[in-house]
């Protein structure tokens, strides 16, 4: 395993877990921010998605390879297992939710469009016509939070009620139910077996699909191949690795199940124009 490995939790700063499938949590942004100087250092959350709504005040984050500087009023939303980090104007304003992966998995269709921005993040301005909304469904959940121990379901439907208040209007034309379902659990898949270097043809037959049919999927959605999906996983993996934590390139190799620690520098190089070393020194340059 890699040696100070990025810090996960469920809520910033806190050893939590779940306290249920469905867990969910609101609190100020003040509330945690202001304690750390406004500045939120980055950190992953391995079992959770999380929401940013910025009321007022100005955010500058980070979220694996992408930055931005946003004004309020915003959202951000984070996917489960995204490496961010925040850094507010002093008093910034807003609202943190988080959200459990059973709950961004509530309803199972992967073509619901609020499952969809949950999986795979979001950012940018909240529209004027729902900022009120968005305020009055965060005033009334803190104040459903301050009653109960855990999540009662009244909670949990203000929860979507807010996410679907800020997700995009799904577009005509959108690929059918049967392709977004087999997309999802490919990329699923990914996500569990990516160590295992498994061959395309196994995930294919995991999904219920031939791995043709799975090539066809993923160029038309993704204008890539099935391969380069699982290869991209692996470099973003590595990336995080090499940028937040201190391993030795050769322990993150392992990690992410290479055995040979110069085929995996030679895949770095080939993926990224870039090898491992070169990244790592960089990045420790930049933190000084």
């Amino acid at each position: 395993m890699p040696s100070s490995p990025i810090p996960s939790f469920v809520l910033y700063g806190e050893d939590l877990t779940e306290t249920s499938a469905e867990f969910a949590h609101i609190e100020t942004i003040a509330a945690r921010s202001a304690l750390h100087d406004w500045e939120i250092t980055p950190h992953r959350h391995a079992r959770s998605v999380q929401v940013l709504l910025v009321s007022s005040g100005q955010v500058e984050f980070r979220c694996d390879e992408l930055a931005r500087r946003l004004d309020a009023p915003c959202s951000i939303v984070v996917p489960i297992g995204s490496v961010h980090g925040f850094r507010f104007t002093p008093e910034t304003s807003g609202h943190v939710l988080t959200l459990s992966a059973g709950f961004a998995a509530r309803g199972g269709d992967p073509a619901d469009p609020m499952l969809r921005m949950l999986a795979h993040g979001s950012s940018g301005s909240i529209p004027p016509g729902i900022e009120g909304r968005v305020a009055w469904l965060c005033a009334e959940m803190l104040a459903v939070q301050s009653d109960w121990r855990a999540p009662p379901p009244l909670f949990l439907a203000l929860a979507e009620a807010l996410v679907r208040s800020l997700q995009a209007e799904p577009r005509e034309g959108e690929a059918p139910p049967l392709d977004s379902r087999q997309l999802s659990g490919f990329r699923h898949l990914v996500e569990l077996h990516m160590r295992e270097h498994r061959p395309v043809s196994w995930y294919a037959q995991r999904i219920g699909t031939t791995s043709k049919t799975l090539t066809r999927i993923c160029r038309r959605r993704l204008d890539c191949t099935p391969a380069q999906v699982i290869h991209a996983r692996l470099v973003l993996e590595a990336r995080r690795l090499l940028h937040f934590t201190n391993a030795s390139i050769v322990q993150v190799a392992d990690e992410l199940g290479f055995s040979d620690p110069s085929y995996f520098s030679r895949f770095y190089l080939r993926m990224t124009g870039h090898r491992p070393r070169q990244d790592k020194d960089n990045r420790a340059g930049t933190r000084k």
